[in-house]
């Protein structure tokens, strides 16, 4: 679901567990939680209290941590780590010209993002100048269950690998709307793997309406999905797919040629 080749495997003997561990200190960070003490970082990553210490004394003296004597947060750096990616990857810098015209060409918000274990990473977007959720924005991360993008990434994958995610998920009504039957939200897969797009109608956010269509390369392989988000008050379910929908596929279409 990446452009990474997940047919490559690492040997045991080329593995470095020292730096996964490093990765999940810095992951263990949220926004529910970006503050942590010693103890709380050893519980989310399942290190011990010492090695817990270890890590984030040698993340603070490399300037990724910050420590106010109490409690440890993320500090500027760490936006490198994300820098890098947004500025090398092909991915953004192939979609993001395509996500500028189709987003000022609807005058609506658009964005693209990657399938990442349960969530949809947020590699570009652009809001058109109309602010309509403060999750289109390039690195954020959303539910993969309840977003549109995050359906038609999941419709790419074979039934077996969606049963097997489904089985894996706790899924959390965000709002009256979310769907959180996984029989039902199997359906709404399998109905954007026949259509070849999604709509998600306000199960994220209330007022939030996202149309989406996946971003597949000239193999056919699904490399990310594309999408247009729009307050429900001023388009319904029905306007969005007439009015957003061809432009979409559009889109998709020129940026298949580029992949």
């Amino acid at each position: 679901m990446d452009t990474q080749d997940t047919a490559f495997t690492v040997q045991k003997r080329d593995f470095i567990a020292g730096l996964e561990k490093g990765l999940a200190v810095i992951e263990a960070f949220d926004q529910q939680q970006s503050r942590l003490s010693m103890t709380e970082v050893a519980q989310r990553t399942g290190l011990t209290r010492a090695a817990a210490r270890r890590y984030l004394l040698t993340l603070t003296q490399l300037g990724y941590v910050c420590y106010d004597g109490r409690m440890f947060s993320l500090a500027p750096k760490v936006l490198r780590l994300g820098q890098s990616y947004m500025h090398s990857a092909r991915l953004p810098r192939i979609v993001h010209p395509q996500l500028h015209k189709l987003a000022h060409a609807l005058q609506e918000a658009s964005s693209a993002g990657v399938l990442d274990a349960s969530d949809v990473l947020c590699v570009a977007a652009t809001t058109a100048g109309r602010v309509v959720s403060a999750t289109l924005q390039p690195g954020t991360r959303v539910p993969a269950y309840c977003t549109a993008n995050g359906r038609v990434l999941l419709a790419a994958l074979p039934q077996e690998k969606v049963d097997a995610w489904l089985e894996q998920q706790t899924l959390q009504a965000l709002t009256p709307y979310t769907l959180t039957n996984k029989d039902r939200l199997r359906i709404e897969i399998a109905r954007a793997r026949a259509l070849g797009y999604a709509t998600v109608d306000q199960e994220l956010e209330a007022g939030l309406r996202t149309l989406s269509v996946p971003l597949k390369n000239l193999r056919g392989d699904t490399v990310a999905a594309l999408n247009v988000s729009v307050h429900a008050a001023r388009m319904s379910i029905t306007d969005l797919q007439e009015r957003c929908l061809p432009a979409l596929l559009q889109a998709q279409a020129q940026i298949r040629n580029l992949l």
